[in-house]
C-alpha cells in the first residue's frame, strides 16, 4: 500500500514471488496463500495499468490454484478453502476490470467445459461482475 503506483518498479520480481506462493499449499491454515492473494489484490489495484500484459500468467496461476483448492483432499478446513476461492475470485474480478473485460472472454471456454460446481461458481461470479 505504501508504495502505491511505485510498485511497478518491482513488478517482475513480485510476480515471481506471487506465482511461487500460489503454487504451493502451506498447510491446513493456508496463511501464506491467503496473504499472497491479498498482496496480489493490492498490487492489481495500484499497478492496474501494467496488469493487462501480465494477464496470461496470472490468470493461469489463479485458475490452477482454484482447481488445486477444489481438489485438495488434505486437512484444510472448508472455511479456509472458501476464503482461498473468494480471494482468487476477487483477484480475477480486479484483473477483468483492468483488462477491460478480457478475463470474462477468456473464461467463457473454461466455464462451458468445466463440470465442477465449485470452480464454475468462481468463474460465474467473475462473469457476472460488472
Amino acid at each position: 500500500n505504501r508504495l502505491g503506483i511505485l510498485i511497478v518498479r518491482h513488478l517482475k520480481r513480485l510476480e515471481r514471488v506471487i506465482l511461487g506462493y500460489l503454487e504451493v499449499c502451506d498447510g491446513p491454515e493456508e496463511e501464506a496463500r491467503l496473504g499472497i492473494l491479498e498482496t496480489l489484490q493490492c498490487t492489481i489495484e495500484h499497478a492496474w495499468p501494467r496488469m493487462p500484459c501480465r494477464l496470461p500468467v496470472l490468470l493461469k496461476a489463479l485458475l490452477k490454484m482454484i482447481w488445486d483448492v477444489h481438489t485438495d483432499q488434505g486437512p484444510t478446513p472448508e472455511l479456509v478453502k472458501a476464503a482461498l476461492l473468494q480471494g482468487a475470485t476477487e483477484c480475477l474480478i480486479l484483473l477483468d476490470r483492468c483488462s477491460e473485460g478480457q478475463v470474462k472472454v477468456l473464461l467463457e471456454g473454461v466455464y462451458s467445459s468445466c463440470e465442477e460446481n465449485r470452480v464454475r461458481e468462481c468463474i460465474r461470479r467473475v462473469q457476472e461482475n460488472t
